[in-house]
This record gives structure tokens, sequence and C-alpha cells, in this order.
């Protein structure tokens, strides 16, 4: 069953709604052709020319599910047709009610359902016009039926029936305007919605100040990453690194000039990281490197050259160019150690760097 529909359906989500909703404008005709048949077996109406009319009719929505199925109605403004499907059925209904003699108050009831139909797709703009013809549409209807058999379709009767038509349809409109709004109004707080979840998952993960990864998202890359080496074999470095003398940065030229540097040093920094390497901003002015799958002798290496990268760094202040270095202590996981073990001997490892004079990287044992 599922690949019968999918077949007849596609599995393109998009393409399935429409396609959805073209086969129950389908379905909702038959059950109109169904109606139709009992007029005919009441002797309402003549056998032939229902038979003809719900060849056409049920003809014409087959078309408009081939059009939508085949991939061509996406050349159109509106590719679910919903517009073009109304307009058809409201003639249809129109004709039906040509056909039906006695019975042809059924057919109000249907052009209803069609309207209805529409309400909940069309834009306020499509339902006036949609509700003006079907108002257009019946009256010609019954202008025709009531010169053309009066008896059947007594004059008084029809101009009864179009003062109805001619009140209700447009309250359609009104209708679908209000719908209208309240859907825009839904897609307006599910994007609100969607841009606060967003906001929030960025503010769980990200530090503010420099964009980076914050601690917390830091430490969960760590504990994935261990799980990751435990399973595999591999290893992985931690990084320390730390701005060297930033304290008298801020003493000497302001908080302000501090953040600038951070954001300075963090960008920098980041643009010479491998994609599979995180970066993180651990706290003050420590920020902390993860270099997935690598030795130490070929993490220095790399994080040397950052190291470098950031040294040629010069910030603007004041008519004066501020220049960055940074200390940083490397540690190669152990097996059988704890990320936290690993992180420990990377500190040490900063604080030997900058026990040697700062501006410099050291290993960990």
């Amino acid at each position: 069953m599922s690949r019968l529909l999918d077949a007849l359906l596609t599995t393109d989500p998009v393409q399935r709604v429409r396609l959805t909703q073209a086969a129950l404008a389908m379905l909702l005709l038959a059950a109109g052709v169904l109606g139709m048949w009992y007029f005919v077996w009441i002797g309402a109406a003549r056998g032939a020319e229902v038979g003809g009319w719900a060849a056409v009719s049920v003809a014409g929505m087959g078309v408009f599910f081939g059009l939508i199925r085949s991939g061509w109605s996406r050349r159109l403004h509106e590719p679910s047709m919903t517009v073009p499907q109304m307009v058809f059925a409201l003639t249809s209904g129109a004709i039906a009610y040509t056909l039906l003699g006695a019975g042809r108050g059924a057919v109000f009831p249907m052009v209803m359902v069609v309207l209805m139909f529409g309400m909940f797709i069309a834009s306020p703009r499509q339902m006036r016009w949609i509700s003006l013809y079907a108002v257009v549409a019946l009256g010609l209807a019954m202008l025709v039926m009531a010169r053309l058999r009066p008896r059947e379709y007594p004059p008084a009767i029809e101009g009864g029936h179009f003062l109805i038509v001619a009140l209700m349809l447009p309250g359609v409109s009104l209708l679908a305007a209000r719908l209208s709004r309240l859907r825009h109004r839904a897609r307006q707080q599910r994007a609100e919605l969607a841009h606060a979840l967003a906001r929030l998952r960025e503010h769980a993960t990200r530090d503010e100040l420099t964009g980076l990864a914050n601690r917390r998202h830091m430490e969960t890359v760590l504990a994935q990453e261990h799980q990751r080496c435990v399973r595999s074999g591999q290893t992985f470095c931690v990084a320390m690194l730390d701005v060297d003398r930033f304290k008298a940065v801020n003493d000497a030229h302001g908080y302000a000039v501090g953040d600038t540097v951070l954001r300075a040093a963090a960008q920098e920094a980041q643009r010479h990281v491998r994609v599979s390497d995180v970066l993180a901003r651990w706290g003050g002015e420590v920020f902390v490197l993860m270099l997935s799958d690598t030795r130490a002798a070929l993490a220095r290496g790399g994080l040397e050259r950052l190291h470098q990268r950031v040294a040629a760094l010069r910030i603007v202040h004041a008519e004066h160019a501020l220049g960055i270095t940074l200390s940083g202590g490397l540690a190669e996981h152990h097996a059988g150690e704890t990320v936290e073990q690993t992180l420990a001997r990377a500190e040490q490892a900063l604080r030997e760097a900058k026990a040697q004079g700062r501006n410099r990287v050291v290993v960990a044992a």
C-alpha cells in the first residue's frame, strides 16, 4: 500500500501535498456524481445528460491531477492549480444545475463545498474573484433555464435562488480573508518561534563575544571525541591558549579594547584551524583547541602556525597598533586517561610556556 501511494503521490513532500489536495477534489466530485445518479434513478434527470456531464467532469479533474503529477504545473505561478480546479468545479456545478430540474437545489451544497475547499488554500483576493465567478456562473445557469424551460425553472423561483446565492457566496470571501489572516498570523508565530529556538540553541553552544564554541559545548565535543577514540583506538590533542598580558591591555586601554583583542584573536585563530577541529573560548582570555585524530608532533606544527598568524595581528586603537601574542600548552590524549586529565596536562604545559617568557608553545610530556 505504501509503495502504491508513493507511486501515485510521489515521495516529494511538497508535491505529495499538492497531489493529495487534487485527489481529495476528485473524491468530492465523485461523491457529487453519485448524488447526480440518484436524481437519474428517481426520474428527476436524464441519464444520458448526467452520464456525459460525469464523464467530462471526472476526466477534467483527472487532467489536473495528471498535470500536477507529471510536474508540468511547476512551471506555473501556482503549481497546485487550486484556482483553476475551483473554476472548473464551479463551472461543472453550474452545468449540473441545468440538468437536475427539480433536484437542482442539491447543487448549492456542492458549490459551498468547492468554496470551502479553497478557503484554506486560496488568498482572500482569489476567493473574492472565485465567489464572484460562482455568482455569475450560477446566475447565468438560472437565467438560461428560466428562459428555456420556465415551467420546470419558474423565473420567480430562480430569482429567489439567485438572491440567496448573491447574498451568501460573497460571505465566503469574507471568511476566507479571516482565515487568511489567521494563517498568516500562525505562520508568523511559527517563524518567530523557530527564530527564538535557533537563538536559544546558538546561545547554548556559542560564546556571545567571540562567536566561538562556548565551554559547555566544548566539554560535550571533547567527551564525544574521547568516546570515538576509545572505540577506534585513535587519539586526539588538546591545546590550551592564553592571550599574553591581557590584564595589562584592559588596565591600559579599557575593557572595550580588551573585548576587541579577544574577538580579533579568536577570529584569526578560527581561520587557521582545520574543519575537523574545534576552537572554543574556555573562559576569560583562555581558549581551548581540540585537534581530532592527530598526534602531538603534527598538532604542534599546526599550533605554531596559528600562533604566528595571531602574533602578526595589529589592532589599531587611538592611533596606536596593539600586538597580540599567545602562549599555548599542547597535550596528546593518552589511552586510559580521562578528558579532564588531558586538559590538566595541557594547562600545566601552558603554565610552563608562561614561565618560559610567554609567546610560545610547550608540549606536555
